[in-house]
C-alpha cells in the first residue's frame, strides 16, 4: 500500500486490536468532557514505547496522548490516542487506563442514552451549488467528501453511481464535496477542472470524475494538465474557457470551502460519506450503506403513517 492511499492507512493499527475508530471531538467524547487529571511524565512514555512496539509503529512521534479524564466509572481513567502515518494522515480512539497506567483498553466509551449513529448537524455545510446526482427531492441525501487521486474513492465511485441509479433509485441524492489530500500532488488541479466542467455543464463533472478515476494510474502532476485540455475536447467543452477557470483564484476557493466544510465536521481522510447526517468512513461496504439507508427509509416511513 503506497504511502498517502487515503482511508485505513493507519485504521488497521488499531482496528487489529479491536480497536473502534473515533473522530476527534466526536460525540463518543463527550462523558470525559471534566477536568483533566494530571498524568506521570514518565508513565506517559513508557505507555508511548509499549504501544509503539505492540503495533509495530516506526516512531514513537507518531503517538500522541491527549489529555486524561475521570470517566463515569469508578476507577477507570481517558484520553484520546491518536496515530499517524508518515504521510500525515491520522486515526483517533480512545485509550483508557487505570490510574496507574499498568493496564489499557483501546475502544470506544458508549453512552446508550444518546443517539447511536452519530449523526452530524450538517447545517453547517455549504451544499449548494455543488455536483448532484439523484432527485432533489429524495428522503436520502449522501454527502460525500472524495480525492479524484483516491483508489479507495475511486471503488466507491461505482458503489455510489449503482446505489442512486439502480439499488435505490428515485431515493437517493449525492452530493460531491472535494476533498484533495495534501498527499496526492494532482488531486487539486483535478478537483478545479471537474468543478468547472461542471459549470459549463454539470453532467460532464461526473464524466471528468469517472474519468479520473478510470485512469490514475496514468495521471501525474505532470500531466494533469495536457489530461485535462485533451479531456476537455473529448467532451465538446470549451478547453480554453476551462483552463481560464481553472487559473481563476475564485475555483480554488470553492475547493477550499469544501476541504474547510469538511474540516468542520471532522473529515480526515478519504472517502467519507454522510447519510442523512450519518457518518460512514472510508471504503463503503454494500451492505453497511444499504443498512444505513435502509434504516433511513424506515424511520421516515414510520414518522409518515404516525402523521
Amino acid at each position: 500500500m503506497k504511502a498517502g492511499i487515503c482511508a485505513f492507512v493507519v485504521a488497521s493499527i488499531l482496528l487489529a486490536a479491536g480497536g473502534v475508530a473515533l473522530a476527534q471531538d466526536s460525540p463518543g467524547l463527550s462523558p470525559l468532557a471534566a477536568a483533566p487529571v494530571a498524568t506521570d511524565p514518565t508513565r506517559d512514555a513508557a505507555l508511548k514505547t509499549y504501544l509503539q512496539k505492540h503495533f509495530k509503529i516506526p516512531s514513537a512521534e507518531l503517538i500522541k496522548l491527549g489529555p486524561a479524564f475521570k470517566t463515569p466509572i469508578d476507577g477507570l481513567f481517558a484520553r484520546q490516542l491518536i496515530v499517524s502515518n508518515q504521510a500525515g494522515q491520522s486515526i483517533s480512539t480512545t485509550l483508557f487506563f487505570d490510574k496507574g497506567e499498568s493496564k489499557a483498553i483501546i475502544g470506544q466509551y458508549v453512552d446508550t442514552g444518546i443517539e447511536p449513529w452519530g449523526r452530524v448537524n450538517m447545517g453547517s455545510v455549504t451544499l449548494d451549488d455543488r455536483p448532484t446526482q439523484g432527485p432533489a427531492n429524495a428522503p436520502i441525501t449522501i454527502v460525500e467528501f472524495a480525492d479524484f487521486e483516491c483508489p479507495f474513492c475511486a471503488h466507491a465511485f461505482g458503489v455510489i453511481e449503482t446505489l442512486v441509479n439502480t439499488t435505490y433509485k428515485g431515493k437517493v441524492k449525492v452530493i460531491f464535496k472535494a476533498y484533495p489530500l495534501n498527499v496526492h500532488p494532482w488531486a487539486m488541479k483535478a478537483a478545479e477542472a471537474a468543478e468547472c466542467a461542471r459549470l459549463q455543464n454539470p453532467a460532464k463533472f461526473w464524466d471528468f470524475a469517472r474519468y479520473f478515476y478510470t485512469n490514475q494510474g496514468s495521471i501525474n502532476a505532470k500531466n494533469i494538465q495536457d489530461t485535462v485540455d485533451k479531456l476537455a475536447k473529448a467532451q465538446n467543452l470549451d478547453a480554453p474557457s476551462l483552463k481560464a477557470c481553472m487559473d481563476n483564484p475564485q475555483t480554488e476557493a470553492r475547493i477550499k470551502q469544501d476541504q474547510l466544510d469538511g474540516n468542520t465536521i471532522h473529515v480526515s481522510s478519504t472517502p467519507t460519506f454522510f447519510v442523512n447526517g450519518i457518518p460512514v468512513v472510508g471504503l463503503p461496504d454494500g451492505k453497511v450503506l444499504d443498512f444505513v439507508i435502509d434504516s433511513e427509509l424506515a424511520g421516515k416511513s414510520s414518522t409518515a403513517a404516525a402523521n
